[in-house]
């Protein structure tokens, strides 16, 4: 299903590009139809060219512009899809651009098979080997929903989200929609009282990119480890890394209520014993 927001954020360019496809339509038919010449002609022959070429030339931005994620994908039908929430990792590092999507996440998790050039350069730079990181993010924690929604909704929560999205973010929004994104995810996994981070990841509303662009953003996020990494490696910055930490910072930080402690009985007070009379 098409992401209404993707809707809403392409309608005006494709407005745009409907009244270039009308002028361009409209250009060629009166030059067919009318017996015009000398200015006219060329007139209505830049109408019907113009619009053509402006239509030619948007069609790559319009394809970026999804809210949810990455441009439109090729399915194997050679159809294109803008199916959204399929691509959990963009690796936008440097000069390398791959989307690693959740169907090679799922078989990595399963059976611990790498079948995805940007899933593998990414567990080689995690500081973890490829089987460390799939236990740690296949590990279940327990928590209690009202718990991790107190805290993720709080100031200290929204704080914390932000801390952590610092490269990672929806592919379009970006910084402006990644503390929806994640708490959405969170809550979401949340639902049946255990969180992982497999199912975390699977949860994603949007595609998501990790980025490292002209100085920007570094690639690099703030891995909530409690001061289990190895300092100077991928153990503290790298996604996968990042992932693995993230469920036992959220149980660990999660808001339950204290527990109401019963009352001890109070002795009832002596009264005199009364007949029924």
């Amino acid at each position: 299903m098409t992401n209404p927001l993707a809707i809403n954020s392409l309608s005006a360019k494709h407005r745009l590009v409907m009244s270039l496809s009308a002028m361009s339509t409209l250009g060629n038919s009166l030059l067919r139809r009318l017996p015009v010449t000398g200015p006219i002609r060329i007139l209505l022959a830049g109408m019907a060219a113009g619009g053509a070429l402006t239509v030619s030339a948007l069609a790559p931005a319009l394809a970026f512009d999804f809210v949810g994620g990455p441009p439109p994908q090729m399915n194997t039908s050679g159809m294109v899809s803008d199916k959204v929430g399929d691509l959990p990792v963009r690796w936008n590092t440097g000069g390398a651009v791959w989307s690693t999507n959740q169907s090679a996440m799922n078989t990595f998790f399963g059976s611990g098979s790498i079948t995805d050039r940007g899933l593998e350069g990414g567990l080689y730079r995690s500081g973890w080997t490829s089987e460390e990181v799939r236990q740690g993010m296949t590990k279940t924690y327990s928590v209690d929903l009202m718990g991790v929604s107190r805290f993720l909704y709080s100031d200290a929560g929204v704080k914390f989200l932000k801390n952590q999205t610092t490269s990672y973010f929806p592919y379009w929004g970006m910084t402006s929609t990644s503390v929806q994104a994640l708490r959405s995810a969170i809550m979401a996994d949340a639902a049946d009282g255990q969180i992982s981070s497999a199912t975390i990841m699977a949860k994603l509303p949007t595609n998501m990119r990790l980025a490292d662009t002209c100085g920007t953003y570094t690639g690099a996020q703030n891995v909530c480890d409690q001061g289990a990494c190895k300092p100077g490696t991928g153990q503290c910055t790298s996604l996968f890394s990042w992932y693995v930490f993230l469920p036992a910072c959220i149980q660990a930080n999660q808001v339950l209520e204290p527990v109401a402690q019963a009352r001890p009985a109070q002795p009832m007070p002596q009264q005199p014993v009364r007949g029924l009379w």
